[in-house]
């Protein structure tokens, strides 16, 4: 009776700097085109995404800036770490973030790594970049929320 493979995700990489920076207005979780050893790397938690962007050319999606670190044990079979790999979504949501993409201020931007169910995915996110005093107002909202979870805390005590 074969094995049945692990449920839900284990997170490799996310990107906390896209939430700070922009308004994410949608997600899609997506495929990734990965070489053997890349696949190891990642396994091994060597992925990052921090500069890391979405380019649609002719119909495809690729994500530029990904950094795999070579795999260690690997050898001749270790890719460039960081070379344009293609996302795999359908054709209909591609052309959808495309058009959006299209509109001023849209970019793509990767959110997460991790796997599902065995397989790499990526999740990538519509954003509208924000304005110094958005990130202002964000950041005066969680000293707020902290502040006010201190409190509580204190008082239960």
């Amino acid at each position: 009776m074969p094995q049945k493979k692990t449920e839900g995700k284990k997170l490799i990489a996310n990107n906390k700097k896209a939430f700070h920076d922009y308004f994410i207005e949608e997600q899609l979780e997506t495929g990734i085109s990965l070489a053997g050893t890349e696949v190891k790397s990642i396994r091994a938690g060597h992925c990052s995404i921090k500069e890391a962007y979405v380019l649609i050319r002719h119909g495809e999606m690729f994500v530029e800036g990904m950094n795999i670190s070579p795999y260690e044990k690997g050898n001749i079979f270790n890719k460039d770490p960081l070379r344009t790999r293609k996302l795999l979504a359908h054709r209909y949501e591609i052309r959808k973030l495309d058009q959006k993409t299209k509109e001023k201020g849209y970019t793509l931007v990767p959110l997460e790594v991790y796997f599902k169910e065995g397989k790499v995915k990526v999740n990538i996110g519509l954003a509208r970049g924000k304005k110094l005093y958005d990130k202002r107002e964000d950041i005066a909202k969680k000293d707020a929320k902290r502040e006010a979870e201190r409190e509580m805390k204190v008082t239960f005590r």
